[in-house]
């Protein structure tokens, strides 16, 4: 097989090795990868709030899906989420001081799963490492 189609599968392979990590790490907690990500994304944000609109559109998912995540770290008091006094069509999510917590506890937990991943690398190779997956990255975007 041709190299360049490699790069896809081993991206593929390695994503899917860190979200197990994650999922993994994150049971303690009953959260996963995706609410996980979903509130750090909400940290990003002025006030740390967002309409749903942008958070699907940030975590690059369908509205249901945005909905649902939603309504899961609502359930477990991690974000709220309410109409915009402005304009009630409009829903916003904010993060909790809970939810904000259980980002520290995961930005640790992520921490640890990238410099496993990084281990086997010299700190010279991990700079060109990063710095190449931010010019890929940017590309896509």
């Amino acid at each position: 097989m041709d190299e360049k189609y490699l790069c896809g599968q081993m991206i593929k392979q390695i994503h899917d090795d860190l979200e197990k990590r994650a999922n993994n790490a994150m049971r303690k907690q009953d959260l996963t990868f995706t609410q996980v990500s979903a509130l750090l994304t909400l940290l990003n944000f002025p006030e740390q709030k967002a309409t749903l609109k942008e958070l699907e559109k940030a975590l690059h998912v369908a509205q249901s899906t945005t909905v649902g995540i939603v309504n899961r770290l609502e359930h477990k008091g991690l974000v709220n989420s309410f109409g915009d006094p402005s304009d009630r069509r409009i829903k916003l999510v904010q993060i909790t001081p809970e939810g904000k917590q259980c980002c520290r506890q995961a930005q640790d937990n992520m921490k640890e799963t990238e410099a496993s991943l990084l281990s086997p690398l010299t700190k010279e190779e991990q700079k060109t490492f990063i710095s190449l997956l931010r010019k890929v990255s940017k590309n896509l975007n």
